[in-house]
């Protein structure tokens, strides 16, 4: 058994948190979150029950240590009643204590959450544990969130703001669905955008051919470990559909239900990958591949595709992390695949797929471009043709950006002026980012061995050595510019077209944004594509039509991210494009 921060919980023993003492302040401040007089009722009794040593707080004979402080074992029948458990109020309303109790539900605002109204919770914290020895961590950038009122999250609507559901439990929840809230389901449409495209067979030696249509999904499922590191930012649900014997069913429906040829997932815990997950897409017809994050991070990216539609050329995970470079001390990762389509009417080129998480932490804008940088050198690698242009290329997954953010426009422009661009700009996750410090030039060292290109300094050829030795006379490598060579174009317009509201990808009690992308490289003609940033067609991807994304409106009817109906607090990204067939000769 393991105790501390990772400790496994046992079906048999009732637990409050591990290393709780009767004066520990985090249960009396999550009492002060709930916003009614009988706090301070249940606190006085948790003092007197909740203490280590109490007759009913002890571990079976089998998971004991010699040295343990619960070493005392009482047969179930000698022991004390049970008392009520702080996070259920109702088992209090049973015991007469608080017969009147009612915590309050739904996306309600409470003075009592934040010290001021128009403050905000901390930022999603991410597991920080490693395994690195003590002085690789020195080296690692602090993360801690700036004072809540040093900044607003971006776009953070206002029937979010200091909401106050119902208590969630640290850890395991309550499962008990027939008395979860019933909430409509969110209401999303297909955008059929085919009639742009031209569907006529191209003809090749009297024989013809038909371009390949298949669909693409990006979705980040919530890591369980990562909501019930989380669970402040999920006051606003029903304990009950945030439970995985509740979400993990809910998951997979979807996915069957939108069944996507390539699916690239993010925030996939790896235990639920390889015992749940991974099994029940194989049986579906889909080949898995699968990232962990490095260090201890329990989560990954997998990315998944129907055997019938594609096979595998080569897989490529990437990992951000560098020993010995302060800036690269994250543990986030990415994954690309290059997929061969089957069709035995045409000849088609590989399709180069990447799927990433990058770093979530606003004010390291400076961090995610190095992770980007990494991610977009591998991918120019791996889909690099012998004509040293590149296959198609598919880039999806939780950038941590807003639209038109300086971060989404460099993926867009293939290029990004940062002269005096404060770190915490980058992503525009926030609209007053705490802290003036901007970006170093270069933004990474040379000892990555990745050019201001984004391409890996090793491959250059003997033209571009001479051009770097001209770049180092001439200084402009010290030059605040970065860029890359693939032309992508985002799948989703990131405005409503009925309303002109932003569309929203993501959705908890902290924020409500889009974050979420799918790029691709679009083909001369594209519905999305300007012509200076579109390919040959052979080359390149047509956006045959999406599903509907969602604006704020929408999502307090369903009370928000998750819900019951929606199991992540993400929503997944459909997209289907068309791949015409190369031309002979």
């Amino acid at each position: 058994m393991i105790i501390g921060r990772y400790m496994r919980r046992h079906t048999n023993v009732y637990y409050v948190r591990p290393g709780v003492s009767p004066n520990d302040p985090m249960f009396s401040r999550y009492l002060s979150t709930v916003g009614f007089p009988q706090a301070q009722t249940v606190y006085s009794h948790w003092r007197h029950w909740y203490q280590p040593g109490h007759l009913w707080l002890t571990y079976p004979s089998h998971l004991q240590h010699p040295s343990s402080p619960f070493s005392t074992v009482r047969h179930p029948s000698s022991r004390p009643p049970r008392p009520p458990n702080p996070y259920n109020w109702s088992s209090w309303r049973q015991t007469g204590i608080l017969p009147h109790a009612q915590p309050r539900r739904g996306l309600q605002l409470s003075a009592g959450l934040m010290d001021r109204c128009n403050s905000e919770p901390p930022p999603k914290r991410k597991r920080s544990a490693d395994g690195r020895q003590a002085g690789d961590k020195s080296q690692r950038s602090p993360e801690r969130s700036p004072p809540k009122s040093s900044r607003s999250p971006k776009g953070s609507p206002e029937w979010l703001h200091n909401v106050t559901g119902s208590p969630v439990p640290p850890g395991t929840f309550p499962l008990d669905p027939n008395k979860s809230p019933s909430t409509p389901e969110l209401k999303r449409h297909w955008e059929d955008l085919s009639h742009l495209c031209n569907a006529v067979p191209s003809m090749n030696g009297g024989r013809q051919k038909w371009p390949f249509d298949f669909s693409v999904m990006s979705y980040n499922i919530l890591s369980q470990d990562l909501l019930c590191d989380n669970t402040y930012l999920y006051r606003h649900c029903h304990p009950p559909i945030l439970d995985w014997r509740h979400r993990y069913p809910n998951l997979i429906k979807e996915l069957e239900k939108h069944s996507a040829d390539i699916m690239c997932l993010q925030e996939v815990q790896e235990d639920h990958f390889k015992q749940q997950i991974k099994p029940s897409l194989e049986s579906l017809g889909y080949h898995c591949e699968y990232k962990r994050r490095t260090g201890l991070k329990p989560d990954g990216c997998a990315v998944v595709f129907k055997r019938e539609r594609f096979s595998l050329v080569s897989c490529h995970p990437v990992e951000y992390f560098r020993h010995g470079i302060p800036l690269l001390d994250r543990d986030n990762v990415g994954l690309i695949v290059l997929l061969r389509p089957i069709d035995p009417h045409s000849s088609l080129t590989n399709i180069c797929v990447a799927n990433t998480h990058l770093l979530y932490n606003p004010r390291r804008g400076d961090i995610k471009l190095a992770q980007l940088a990494i991610l977009l050198a591998e991918i120019s690698r791996v889909a690099q043709l012998p004509d040293s242009s590149v296959c198609p290329v598919l880039l999806c997954g939780d950038f941590n950006s807003v639209p038109w953010s300086p971060l989404y426009r460099f993926i867009k422009d293939s290029r990004l002026e940062y002269e005096d661009l404060p770190i915490g700009k980058v992503s525009g996750q926030e609209e007053n980012p705490r802290g003036q410090r901007i970006l170093t030039v270069p933004i990474w060292p040379r000892s990555l061995g990745i050019s201001q290109q984004c391409q890996y300094e090793s491959q250059t050829t003997d033209t571009d050595s001479k051009d770097l030795e001209q770049a180092e006379l001439d200084g402009s490598l010290s030059k605040p510019s970065i860029e890359h060579c693939l032309k992508l174009t985002s799948a989703y317009s990131h405005y409503l077209k009925e309303s002109g509201h932003p569309e929203i990808t993501t959705c908890h009690s902290r924020t409500a944004i889009t974050v979420d992308y799918v790029f691709y490289s679009a083909a001369l003609g594209d519905v999305m594509a300007h012509a200076e940033c579109s390919v040959p067609p052979e080359k390149g991807l047509q956006l045959l039509g999406r599903l509907s994304l969602v604006g704020e409106d929408e999502l307090q009817k369903v009370n928000g991210l998750p819900n019951q109906h929606n199991s992540s607090d993400h929503l997944p990204l459909l997209t289907r494009f068309r791949l015409h067939p190369q031309v002979d000769g």
